[in-house]
């Protein structure tokens, strides 16, 4: 209850905070800098009062202006890095159970699951390599079973997936003239 209490308080500066992004300048080209003191004081005061209400103390996001002898700017960079981080991270502490807030987001958890994916695929096939070339020394030479692991260890460059790599064993097996108990011998 208290959590929605406080999600129906936050829910208005979390929604100024996403159009202060989407109204605010980007680094197009044009200028790299924002000189209108408006936007960092009206961001940092959305954040004071972010403070009041969360209890929550977000501070270390507020936009410090650079000063210079005539005026003060912010990098467009720092601004919409800074409020984009705040944005993410009031989603994750208050609104993680909705839409999240930028598109972004769960392409970077896609891209980084295919990564760990891609990684563990790897590591597999090189500890099935690694396990083949151990076994192939413990058959005769032109023997069925080092026979099939040479042309396993062959193919494995094209395994993308564990159920290519089963094909791929019940394939060569079969061509080969070995049985399902015969292959699950040869790894035991």
């Amino acid at each position: 209850m208290k959590l929605m209490a406080e999600k129906q308080k936050i829910r208005p500066l979390y929604s100024q905070l996403q159009g202060y992004l989407s109204q605010g300048p980007n680094a197009d080209g044009k200028t790299s800098v924002i000189s209108d003191p408006d936007f960092w004081n009206h961001y940092n005061k959305t954040i004071d009062e972010l403070n009041d209400i969360s209890g929550n103390n977000y501070d270390h996001l507020e936009v410090q202006p650079i000063r210079g002898q005539a005026a003060s700017w912010v990098p467009i960079q720092t601004y919409r890095s800074k409020l984009g981080g705040l944005i993410s991270r009031l989603h994750g502490q208050f609104f993680s159970d909705e839409p999240a807030p930028f598109g972004s987001m769960p392409s970077t958890i896609i891209r980084q699951s295919q990564q760990q994916t891609q990684s563990f695929q790897i590591q597999m096939l090189l500890e099935i390599q690694s396990t083949i070339d151990e076994k192939i020394r413990q058959f005769e030479k032109g023997s069925k079973e080092q026979t099939f692991l040479q042309k396993v260890k062959s193919s494995l460059a094209s395994i993308a997936n564990i159920t290519q790599l089963v094909a791929l064993l019940l394939k060569v097996g079969h061509e080969v003239g070995l049985t399902i108990e015969q292959i699950a011998k040869i790894f035991s």
